[in-house]
């Protein structure tokens, strides 16, 4: 009996009936031998570690466009922290936390440049519409290993594409989307904080005063309330999910839509216009990669996969490379 399959029968042994186990379960478009250790869940989770579009979160914005500072989250930072939140309700749940983990270190694969700001010119110009969690799927599937994609699951992937506001088909799938809301919300009021935009008393009371006065506290009151209210249906208390509502509803007023963290927009907005007009009359000079992907879908969508995919720091240098004049050396 290989290792995989031992692990496959402790999954069997361990995990709740609700658990996605990874025995009868793990389809992939291509079929592939089976690993003889890695479950295909866990293999899965190391095919999205070692991509190129993973790499490159680190250089991609969370909410402060280009913040000065070593300690401002990235998304690449916001990932691993969705993936430690996930795993932990998972674990707690026994559900599966390698498909789990593997939906949450996907889940923000297809995420542009600039954050939402780049998400959302693209969404205006491209003539499909862009939503980031959509372009995760595209990522897997079509873009990453020259075109070949990744060739994960059918529940990795569906976790991916519905980790925002769709019902996915696997609980697991179900905890990374209420752990990307729990991550997101408490460690951009981190870095308010940091940011000097915010103290920790600004925050509502109201909300503070169920969830906690720090961002450890508020965490742990949010994952407690849903391992406590049980894996059939896999959610927040009442009471619980107002106080993070109403977090989230401050959040939005004051530093999301403040222009202290917006200031910058305009112009990343048209920064991703300029490059996404530069190549739909310059195809050509896409890599070749892309070049593939115009043959194989149009160009339109090769140029949209193109800027989706660039780090805020490739696309302003890439922007200085074609539209800024150099100076004359004598």
């Amino acid at each position: 009996m290989t290792i995989r399959e031992q692990t496959e029968i402790m999954e069997l042994g361990m995990l709740c009936e609700d658990a996605c186990t990874s025995k009868g379960t793990g389809r992939r478009v291509r079929s592939e031998p089976k690993c003889p250790i890695r479950t295909e869940f866990q293999r899965d989770r190391d095919r999205i570690l070692h991509s190129n579009a993973f790499r490159r979160l680190k250089q991609k914005t969370q909410v402060f466009l280009s913040p000065v500072g070593d300690h401002y989250r990235t998304r690449l930072t916001h990932t691993l922290e969705v993936s430690q939140i996930a795993r932990t309700i998972a674990n707690a749940l026994r559900l599966n936390e390698d498909l789990t983990e593997a939906i949450a270190l996907g889940h923000d694969l297809g995420h542009t440049p600039f954050g939402h700001s780049g998400e959302d010119i693209l969404n205006e110009i491209c003539p499909y519409g862009f939503c980031h969690y959509l372009q995760s799927v595209r990522v897997v599937d079509y873009i990453e290993k020259n075109g070949k994609g990744l060739n994960l699951t059918y529940e990795v992937k569906n976790g991916i594409a519905c980790h925002t506001n769709k019902v996915a088909v696997t609980k697991e799938g179900y905890v990374v989307r209420l752990a990307d809301k729990i991550a997101y919300i408490n460690h951009d009021i981190d870095d308010a904080i940091r940011a000097g935009m915010l103290k920790e008393s600004d925050l509502p009371k109201s909300a503070t005063d169920i969830l906690g006065h720090s961002k450890s506290e508020r965490i742990t009151t949010l994952i407690m309330s849903i391992i406590n209210n049980g894996v059939q249906d896999i959610h927040m208390s009442v009471d619980v999910k107002e106080a993070h509502d109403e977090l989230r509803s401050f959040m939005f007023a004051n530093v999301y839509k403040n222009s202290v963290a917006k200031n910058e927009e305009a112009k990343a907005k048209a920064l991703v216009e300029k490059l996404y007009m530069y190549f739909l009359r310059n195809p050509d000079k896409m890599p070749d990669d892309y070049k593939k992907i115009m043959a194989r879908f149009d160009k339109e969508r090769a140029v949209c996969d193109y800027i989706a995919g660039m780090t805020d720091v490739y696309a302003v240098n890439l922007y200085n490379e074609l539209f800024i004049p150099k100076g004359w050396r004598i």
